[in-house]
């Protein structure tokens, strides 16, 4: 009998996901795949709304108008599909969205996708099929269409890639009630020219915290970049200063940071990541403990050791996204194929404590246990060894460290650059 799938989410995770499943049609019914928009894309789609939508549900994407990417199309893409040559390598939102919908038309996926529904629970259940002795675990998909019409439905697996960019994160700062301006976290930042002539302290200055400090200062805003990394080296623009990280808001209203220094400011903004939220799971009556920026145990950042018909994809941070799903999905499949054999329920789980356990004696802070950065590469390929899919060519890694290295330097200007890749194993310099 063929296995039924259901994927939570039509971004780049989920359309990965159903492009797989139909591929193996001797072993799979058509998957159904749950998206609450009505466009496939995910974060890429841009929004130019913030806050709630008219049927009263969150704004999904945190996508900002004038993003480009940080990596080139040719370390982003799909292995097996690449972007249109004729592009340049670092691409605006709206180009990424485009290659999504195109990944969705070639491989046949929009018939399977039931747009504006909401997943509303994923629990799983004891069923016992015609003709088998042993109960099995199989997943109970309970969704509702725009007219709230509500209809659950039985699947043998659940990929959840509803992905981790749309639950804002703020950290607790002591007496923020007493700040007398705006305060608003990335997720609803769009353009910069609001803020023009304003002082905003910026809290944090990973990607999106950096890329923000400097729109905001082409546009004649003065900026706090708060941060608790070490002080950025390269030249920044004349309307951008950096400082410790934000420590309170005083009673008066102003910002004191960890240095002692205050400030007025006109606006607060935070850059400070995502939470990890699936309102329509259990994490309990999974085995799973789901925090702010971190849920556990998950076998090879995928699998919940209870549930090994359950996949979280997408889940890691600091990745090539598009091969990273690609890879995991690939693993899963093969799980549920019967090809890949994993271990005992204790085994995954003291392999995961293990795993973590290292990487906090190696100074890891916990809400950083899923960053993969340099280990991603190992990942990826430890799964194609395991499931006998083709490993990423290593010409990814290279350019992929290559980028880094220009964005160190250049900042600014590191999208200027176009590559093209000659083969697996070289990539050239093409401008």
């Amino acid at each position: 009998m063929l296995q039924r799938v259901a994927v939570v989410g039509a971004g780049a995770a989920g359309l990965c996901a159903a492009r797989h499943i139909l591929s193996r049609s001797g072993r799979f019914a058509p998957p159904v795949v749950f998206e609450l928009s009505e466009n496939v894309g995910g974060t890429w789609c841009y929004d130019e709304r913030v806050g709630k939508l008219d049927n009263g549900l969150p704004v999904h994407s945190s996508m900002y108008r004038d993003l480009r990417t940080n990596l080139p199309k040719e370390v982003m893409m799909f292995p097996d599909f690449p972007f249109e040559p004729q592009l340049s390598s670092f691409l605006p939102h709206q180009e990424v969205q485009r290659y999504l919908e195109r990944y969705c038309q070639s491989h046949g996926i929009q018939p399977h996708i039931r747009f504006n529904t909401v997943v509303e629970s994923v629990k799983p259940v004891n069923v016992t099929t015609e003709g088998e002795v042993e109960e099995r675990t199989a997943w109970e998909v309970t969704s509702s269409d725009s007219s709230g019409h509500q209809k659950t439905e039985t699947f043998d697996s659940v990929f959840v890639c509803s992905g981790h960019y749309s639950d804002p994160h703020i950290p607790l700062i002591p007496g923020i009630e007493n700040f007398k301006g705006k305060v608003l976290h990335s997720h609803s930042y769009r353009f910069a020219e609001p803020f023009a002539g304003q002082s905003v302290v910026v809290l944090g200055a990973k990607a999106s915290g950096l890329d923000i400090s400097l729109e905001l200062a082409n546009v004649g805003a003065q900026v706090t970049l708060s941060h608790r990394r070490p002080r950025i080296t390269f030249p920044l623009p004349d309307g951008i200063q950096q400082s410790s990280s934000v420590e309170a808001v005083e009673d008066n209203g102003r910002i004191r940071f960890q240095d002692g220094s205050v400030t007025e400011a006109d606006v607060l903004m935070f850059c400070t990541g995502y939470n990890f939220r699936f309102p329509f799971l259990d994490a309990a009556q999974l085995g799973l403990d789901i925090q702010d920026q971190m849920m556990s145990p998950l076998y090879r950042f995928l699998v919940p050791p209870a549930f090994p018909s359950l996949f979280f994809v997408g889940i890691c941070k600091i990745i090539c996204p598009f091969p990273n799903f690609n890879c995991q999905v690939q693993f899963a499949l093969a799980v549920l194929e019967g090809s890949v054999t994993l271990p005992s329920r204790v085994q995954m789980e003291e392999e995961v404590r293990r795993e973590l356990q290292e990487k906090l004696e190696r100074g890891v802070q916990h809400r950083h246990l899923l960053i993969l950065d340099q280990d991603q590469w190992e990942y990826c390929n430890t799964l194609a060894r395991t499931a006998g899919f083709p490993l990423l060519p290593t010409v990814i890694r290279s350019l992929y460290e290559e980028v880094w290295r220009q964005r160190q330097i250049h900042p600014k200007n590191y999208r200027k650059l176009n590559y093209r890749l000659i083969s697996d194993l070289e990539w050239e310099l093409i401008n």
